[in-house]
């Protein structure tokens, strides 16, 4: 015959004081034009793989491709 045996509770973990206000005076500024940021969507691997490849032979980033299709779409269609 097997006694459960109790397990302690994890202990709680103490808050850091909050940062003094000279040292958040900065964080609600916007992030400069050129900063970059992540965008996310989902594609196929096939869609994938093929714009991979067709930004690497005209030796270009995939970013650099998406950038330049997005300009030229945007003077095709207007803004």
């Amino acid at each position: 015959m097997t006694t459960a045996t109790k397990v302690p509770p994890a202990p709680k973990k103490q808050r850091e004081a909050p940062p003094q206000l000279e040292e958040t005076s900065q964080n609600l500024e916007k992030t400069p034009p050129l900063a970059t940021e992540t965008l996310n969507f989902k594609v196929t691997a096939e869609f994938k793989r093929e714009y991979k490849i067709y930004a690497a032979s005209r030796d270009k980033t995939m970013i650099e491709l998406l950038q330049e299709s997005y300009l030229l779409y945007k003077q095709r269609h207007g803004s």
